[in-house]
């Protein structure tokens, strides 16, 4: 079952065989946390990449006595704090549960068997490719366009982050105050 799920989201990338991703599957385990709970605390060194089966999960960077949201992330993807998962170095960024969250969990040692396989390999590196387009474009995106704009792009994109992310974690990650969202979301309704 999870390594249909896992062909499913990985499908508009590329179409890898059943097979493949069930060898996936057998090296991971299925982990779950609690709303709120931190999966890689700041300063530490990534050991984990996880697939998320349900819920949500953050990216946080410590800023000026808070905390700056630099990615959200909902069930049917991939998340872990990629800077320290490929440098192999602590990192400041933080990652936390947003909801009660179950994942697949794969250990950055069975990433490097499946990257040394063909398929693994291929994978691994359109995984990286999407993803560095993703965040490319979110930093376009608070550059060129106006908050207003942003929240409508993360409405079509993901129109139930609204009722399960907390609104704090939603505006940070538009790189703007609650207040601000606040204003917006009554603007738009």
């Amino acid at each position: 079952m999870n390594e249909q799920k896992l062909k499913t989201a990985f499908d508009k990338y590329f179409e890898a065989p059943i097979e493949v991703w069930r060898t996936f599957t057998e090296l991971c385990k299925e982990v779950k946390f609690e709303k709120n709970e931190v999966i890689k605390p700041s300063g530490q060194t990534e050991k984990y990449a996880y697939f998320i089966l349900t819920g949500a999960c953050g990216v946080f960077l410590w800023k000026e006595n808070n905390y700056v949201c630099l990615d959200i992330v909902l069930e049917n993807n991939f998340f872990a704090d990629h800077l320290s998962l490929i440098t192999s170095e602590p990192s400041p960024l933080e990652t936390i549960a947003l909801e009660n969250t179950t994942a697949l969990q794969i250990s950055i040692d069975n990433i490097n068997k499946l990257k040394k396989s063909s398929f693994g390999s291929i994978l691994f590196l359109i995984g990286a490719e999407s993803s560095f387009v993703e965040k490319q474009q979110q930093q376009i995106d608070l550059l060129i366009k106006t908050a207003e704009q942003r929240y409508s792009d993360l409405l079509l994109k993901n129109p139930k982050l609204i009722q399960r992310i907390a609104q704090k974690h939603i505006a940070s990650y538009l790189g703007i105050t609650t207040q601000s969202l606040s204003r917006i979301r009554k603007k738009q309704n």
